[in-house]
């Protein structure tokens, strides 16, 4: 069982003595609080023994892949967020990782503070959401209810679908634009901050999540308007 009062911002799982090292100093500096582990064992160990807002994780570990970690970890916290840390650029690694709904995906080398930034932009994004709690009301559209501030969308056969937060936000943004095309790069930008390739990738992996649950729902779909955006298309009976 997780013991709240032991809580971190951040697990750090790098096997790189050195820049576990200066990772965890600077993230500690910037007023993150982190846990680093070296290795996948030490990682699931103390995972069992406190609650983290995000886990970073190598891909290259030395016991065990980062992919198989974060499956791990995701059978204790199924809606662990995560991002993978890699040196590696092979396609299939990434889509690996953002199957289990890695919210980034960064390659090494990288400036550090371009990490803190995104860090520090997810960690103000997950403590908003309980500030909001007692003002967003759930949003039904069709028949399916979204539930915003506990990341759920209700279906009509009666069972709920957990969802993670870059799907929660992403989900929102076309539901307040529902039967209206919301472009692409406004997504990225809003969400991710840029435009580069491999976010798109990423934001597509979501599409695809998301589309799989509500196009299985009456007069509701998520259309793709190619080189454009895409269409959160509700039509009433």
């Amino acid at each position: 069982m997780h013991d709240k009062n032991h809580y971190f911002d951040i697990l750090l799982v790098e096997d790189e003595p050195d820049l576990g090292l200066v990772l965890s100093q600077y993230l500690r500096f910037k007023g993150i609080s982190v846990y680093w582990s070296p290795s996948a064992e030490i990682a699931l160990d103390e995972y069992k023994k406190r609650i983290y807002t995000l886990a970073i994780i190598d891909i290259q570990l030395p016991d065990m892949n980062g992919i198989e970690l974060a499956k791990q970890l995701q059978k204790i916290n199924q809606n662990q967020a995560i991002i993978f840390l890699t040196a590696l650029h092979e396609k299939i690694d990434r889509m690996k990782g953002l199957e289990l709904g890695a919210i980034d995906y960064i390659g090494k080398p990288f400036e550090m503070e371009e990490l803190i930034l995104k860090i520090k932009n997810f960690l103000k994004l997950k403590k908003e959401i309980p500030i909001k709690v007692a003002t967003i009301a759930p949003v039904s559209v069709g028949s399916i209810t979204f539930i915003k501030e506990r990341m759920l969308l209700s279906m009509s056969n009666g069972k709920q679908k957990k969802l993670t937060v870059r799907e929660t936000e992403i989900l929102d943004l076309l539901i307040k634009n529902q039967n209206q095309l919301v472009l692409k790069k406004d997504i990225l930008l809003q969400l991710w901050g840029n435009t580069d390739y491999f976010n798109g990738k990423s934001l597509e992996v979501f599409i695809s999540r998301i589309r799989k649950l509500v196009n299985s729902e009456k007069n509701i779909r998520i259309d793709s308007v190619y080189g454009a955006g895409y269409i959160f298309v509700y039509e009433e009976s």
